[in-house]
């Protein structure tokens, strides 16, 4: 982008619950566990992990770079995030700020909050994300999309034995 080119933010609010059968503190591990988040989070089926690394505790940081295999971006495509993790409590919260980038340019940056709530065996999980989104970037109704993938690839690591 030159000087002359119009930057622009978007802000918006993402909020999904979803119910899993799974005991806050199995939820709680496939959030806290680097092997089961790089399951969920990371490998995916339109693009190829080039690394994954974390470090959760507060203070902490995850970075997962990537290249999209295909869907709308060219293949091969340059895709990062980086996470600082803000707050956690056991098997109840998890809050963490995190920026994704394409093709080294900046899209956006959000705070995210993961809440944990015992529900009979199960918990109900309220994930939100707060977002500034850039010029050229994926946008909320995109992000809700990857979000929600995303939530479902943790019921399936959840339901693994």
């Amino acid at each position: 982008m030159n000087a002359t080119e119009a930057r622009s933010v978007t802000h918006s609010t993402i909020v999904i619950t979803r119910n899993y059968p799974a005991a806050p503190q199995r939820v709680f591990a496939a959030l806290a566990d680097p092997a089961k988040k790089r399951r969920w989070f990371a490998e995916g089926e339109h693009s190829h992990i080039e690394s994954f690394e974390m470090d959760f505790r507060v203070g902490g940081t995850e970075l997962t770079r990537f290249r999209s295999t295909d869907g709308p971006l060219p293949v091969g495509t340059p895709i990062s995030n980086h996470t600082t993790y803000q707050d956690i409590v056991p098997n109840r919260r998890v809050v963490l700020a995190y920026t994704m980038t394409v093709a080294n340019r900046p899209i956006s940056a959000s705070l995210a909050t993961f809440e944990l709530l015992p529900v009979g065996t199960g918990t109900d999980l309220i994930f939100t994300d707060q977002a500034a989104f850039f010029e050229n970037s994926d946008g909320a109704q995109l992000r809700e999309e990857g979000w929600r993938l995303l939530l479902d690839r943790l019921a399936k690591e959840l339901a693994r034995p």
